[in-house]
């Protein structure tokens, strides 16, 4: 059995494997590689699409779409509470243990919506491998702390997938890199900037070697803020003030597109349906980069926190490599540029690199991988670890940047005479005090020798596995006592709420991917079917002998197709229909292009098509 690397995006998601020697994604029925993380639900909370459905009904009544669980996975609901309203999520505040939504009578939760992309990415890969995949590699921001890295895998145990291990976003991509590119002995600077999560990492790649020296980073940063920004400027011309969250979706929506836009074009136009009425507004590059630029600049200050401690300066840097969808965007790319005084490296595709690492490592963890003898992870854990000490202190056992696998330990006393219990307290983060620090949770060592303060000697060993899990054990070295835990973090799910939503997920497996399947084939072929109406219409006397005829008797096809649940059947006849289309959609394209080019010069043209001497 392969077992396949997952990139468990914000944005979009991905899953690949290795075929023949070479890391490739694995494409859906409509030849895409990527995937939205989009969930949505209907009034009463019950999921009726996921992806590109999903996504495509954002801004439309009748539902709620949540896209964006990755930034609120391993939260708890303060932390998240503006960034909920922001997105017009109705969130549970009550619970202070874990983030959840309500819809309807049901209450939902990121790790819940997480697990619907990973199931379909792993379907996916069932269907492209003729078989069920043996175990799968997912990658996570490298600054993704414990109690996150904790909701990703619980995730994945709830849709059913079998984790060989989590990898680092950044590591993930010095893997394709260096693979492809041979980076050896140079000294790398891995930039990720994804849809809602911000990374650098400096690596060195020797010998096969993969060591990262350092990792720094913002969970909360990414390209869903520069939608926000642009989606301001919509609602703003729409007079719109408190949007509802359905206007809101439709702004994001119409922001995503013209960011996109933005890329290759020196402007675009912001449009959507808001409040029942179209609204448009146009927007240049040069208004788009001032508008986004404190939020890139944002990225410097983790740059160089990640510079300081690998014992760097910029210039030493002989390699800066992009990873993450929003490392298209031109100022990105120019502003990382003088950041490190090198141009970037973007030779692979910045929205798959991750997911061809992940294969990668997968494929290593098979045991029979022609890569295994070529290459070796040494990762870093992004946060320092350590316990809650009298006083309200942190005392460091791991700190940050120690390679992983990583174990400490240390060995503490009683403060008061016969004391039989001790309370330990496990921290993340770099301040002294705890309450600047993030609780990762509480346990017990009970049946230690009642002595007087001072005297019983305890040891505390942190052990941190190469998923970046840890595990606390403590012994009273008098009695022998013990006890060991693999830390729950204080916000989570609870183990049984877990095995309620597995069991769920279980009983319905093969029915609820089926069913998704299926409704998303068909409405896209409703899409279809409507856009190609639309354009017969509008157009007919563009048609040739018997196209008419040829195209209406597929959308009849179609048209029963889709009133029958083989979704292949549905998908194949599209397919036909965009095929046979085809010649017709181009002659409507050159009759628009004539339009647009009567009465103008050829200098003019050549200006407004972008075409140089």
């Amino acid at each position: 059995m392969a077992n396949i690397g997952i990139d468990l995006g914000t944005t979009h998601s991905l899953v690949a494997v290795i075929l023949n020697g070479e890391a490739r994604c694995l494409l859906d029925d409509n030849e895409r590689a990527l995937l939205p993380s989009a969930v949505r639900y209907d009034d009463e909370g019950q999921p009726i699409s996921i992806g590109w459905p999903a996504l495509e009904a954002a801004g439309k009544p009748g539902g709620t779409t949540f896209t964006s669980a990755k930034r609120f996975m391993g939260r708890s609901a303060p932390e998240v509470a503006d960034e909920a309203r922001l997105f017009h999520y109705n969130l549970v505040e009550n619970d202070d243990k874990a983030v959840r939504f309500r819809v309807g009578s049901r209450e939902i939760t990121p790790v819940e919506i997480s697990s619907f992309i990973l199931r379909i990415l792993h379907a996916r890969a069932e269907e492209c491998l003729f078989g069920r995949p043996g175990g799968a590699v997912i990658t996570v921001p490298a600054y993704f702390d414990d109690a996150q890295r904790q909701s990703t895998r619980d995730a994945a145990k709830v849709a059913g997938v079998n984790v060989l291990r989590l990898l680092n976003e950044p590591t993930a991509a010095a893997l394709a890199y260096g693979l492809n590119q041979g980076t050896n002995g140079q000294k790398v600077a891995v930039y990720d900037l994804g849809g809602g999560t911000f990374d650098i990492s400096i690596l060195t790649l020797e010998d096969g070697i993969f060591q990262v020296l350092s990792t720094a980073g913002d969970t909360r940063l990414g390209g869903d803020d520069f939608d926000q920004a642009l989606a301001a400027i919509l609602l703003q011309q729409a007079n719109v003030s408190n949007p509802d969250g359905t206007t809101y979706r439709a702004a994001i929506r119409a922001a995503e597109l013209a960011k996109r836009e933005l890329t290759d074009h020196p402007s675009a136009t912001l449009k959507a349906e808001l409040n029942g009425q179209s609204v448009e507004a146009e927007i240049d590059r040069g208004s788009f980069e001032a508008l986004i630029r404190p939020i890139v600049k944002r990225t410097a200050e983790a740059c160089q926190q990640a510079l300081k401690d690998a014992g760097l300066e910029a210039h030493e840097i002989d390699q800066v490599v992009l990873v993450g969808g929003s490392t298209r965007v031109p100022l990105v790319r120019t502003y990382v540029a003088e950041l490190f005084g090198r141009p970037p490296h973007c030779d692979l595709d910045p929205d798959k690199v991750v997911a061809l690492g992940a294969a990668m490592q997968a494929d290593i963890l098979t045991g029979n991988s022609d890569l295994a003898e070529d290459m070796l992870l040494l990762d870093v854990i992004p946060l320092s670890l350590g316990l809650e000490m009298m006083g309200g202190v942190v005392e460091r056992l791991i700190p940050r940047c120690s390679t992983i696998p990583a174990a400490s330990s240390q060995t503490f006393t009683t403060h008061v005479d016969n004391q039989t219990a001790v309370d330990l307290h496990v921290l993340q983060g770099e301040r002294e005090l705890v309450s600047d620090c993030r609780s990762l949770g509480r346990f017990k060592l009970t049946g230690i020798a009642p002595q007087p303060a001072g005297v019983p000697r305890i040891k505390v060993e942190f052990m941190v596995d190469a998923d970046g899990i840890l595990r606390v054990s403590a012994e009273d070295t008098t009695t022998g006592n013990n006890t060991t835990i693999d830390v729950q973090p204080s916000y989570g799910l609870s183990e049984d709420e877990i095995e309620n939503m597995l069991e769920d997920a279980i009983d319905n497996a093969e029915t609820d991917v089926d069913e998704r399947l299926l409704i998303e084939a068909r409405i896209e072929a409703e899409q279809i079917s409507n856009q190609v109406s639309k354009a017969i219409k509008a157009d007919s006397a563009l048609l040739q002998e018997g196209e008419e005829d040829a195209i209406t008797a597929l959308l009849s096809t179609l048209e029963e197709a889709m009133k029958g649940s083989d979704r292949h059947r549905i998908s194949s006849v599209s397919k036909e229909i965009d095929e046979v289309t085809a010649p017709f959609a181009q002659r409507r394209i050159e009759r628009d292009l004539q339009i647009a080019i009567q009465g103008k010069s050829a200098s003019h043209v050549a200006e407004e098509l972008g075409i140089t001497k």
